[in-house]
C-alpha cells in the first residue's frame, strides 16, 4: 500500500467511525495505519533537517545532520 492509499484508507476509516462505528479489526487497522503515517512523516522531516547546511559567521559551512542528527 503506497502513501496515498494509506491516507485514503485512514480517511475512509475515520468517516466510517463517525457514521456507524468500527469493529475491533478496523480499529486496529486504523491505529496501525496512523502509526505508519506518523513514522513516515517523522522520517521525512528528519531527512530534510539532516540535509540543511548553514553558513557560519567565519564562512564555513556546517551540516546540521552531521552536527546534531546522530543525537537521539
Amino acid at each position: 500500500m503506497n502513501f496515498e492509499e494509506k491516507i485514503n484508507r485512514i480517511n475512509e476509516l475515520y468517516h466510517k467511525s463517525q457514521a456507524e462505528g468500527l469493529n475491533e479489526e478496523e480499529k486496529e487497522e486504523q491505529k496501525r495505519l496512523r502509526q505508519e503515517y506518523i513514522a513516515s512523516i517523522k522520517n521525512n522531516l528528519k531527512s530534510q533537517l539532516d540535509n540543511i547546511n548553514i553558513q557560519e559567521k567565519d564562512g564555513s559551512i556546517t551540516n546540521l545532520g552531521e552536527k546534531y542528527g546522530k543525537k537521539q
